[in-house]
């Protein structure tokens, strides 16, 4: 079977994917994607395919070096999609939301499907039940809110998330957690009510590094994946690298 890597480099981690054939076997975290961490990489798992979706500014030499020893794809907004993009300015989707939205097309067909990825921000992503991304919403993530909290106040700390969180805080920690971590999933679920009283055969599917800290807290029924995009990445890539 053929050997994929599918790199994920979002604001905050830098992560590569490894299929055997349609098959996760692992994904990683690198530390950087400088060339010789790109190299060990190639030389560890011998991939005949590479597919990278980035959001920053990274290594300029990676997509030249991948594409010397793979079939490889830089996904944009010129990629092959299974979905259309109806949408104001589809240039400017993120990657990350084009691979979202890929795995629910090809794992969640025909649904309208709404994708809530749990990372530096909170992002709406909905297609619809006719292959169309129409877009969504952009809210801040779970770090960036506890942040917020810390700089912009003269006393107030900065709390590490929790996986148990109380409703009614009891001290300072608490009801900062509570607040943040809480809100956060009345957020989430005040968008899926709003989308399921507009769209009938409607699906949700949660992704992200946060999801275990705010799966546990929605009252919604959902479909938990921290693989989606590495998912989504890997359909594109077979679309692609032909």
């Amino acid at each position: 079977m053929a050997v994929t890597l599918c790199f994920d480099f979002g604001n905050t981690r830098k992560k590569v994917a490894v299929f055997d054939g349609a098959v996760l076997r692992e994904a990683v975290q690198l530390s950087d994607d400088a060339d010789i961490t790109i190299t060990d990489l190639l030389r560890q798992y011998a991939p005949q395919k590479s597919i990278l979706s980035s959001v920053i500014a990274h290594n300029p030499s990676l997509e030249t070096l991948l594409a010397s020893t793979t079939r490889f794809h830089k996904l944009d907004h010129t990629t092959k999609l299974s979905f259309t993009t109806p949408v104001g300015k589809p240039a400017t989707i993120g990657a990350d939301r084009l691979a979202m939205c890929a795995a629910a097309v090809h794992y969640y067909p025909g649904m309208n499907n709404l994708i809530i990825a749990l990372g530096s921000c909170i992002t709406y992503n909905f297609i619809s039940a006719h292959h169309e991304f129409l877009g969504g919403g952009i809210s801040p993530g779970l770090e960036m809110r506890l942040r917020s909290l810390h700089q912009h106040t003269a006393l107030l700390p900065l709390v590490a998330p929790s996986v148990d969180v109380p409703l009614v805080g009891y001290d300072t920690n608490t009801n900062i957690l509570s607040g943040v971590m809480l809100g956060m999933a009345l957020e989430m679920d005040g968008f899926i009510d709003a989308y399921k009283k507009r769209y009938d055969n409607f699906n949700v599917v949660l992704t992200g590094g946060d999801i275990p800290y705010l799966a546990a807290h929605l009252k919604n029924k959902i479909f938990a994946d921290p693989d989606l995009i590495y998912k989504g990445l890997y359909a594109i890539s077979e679309v692609n690298n032909v």
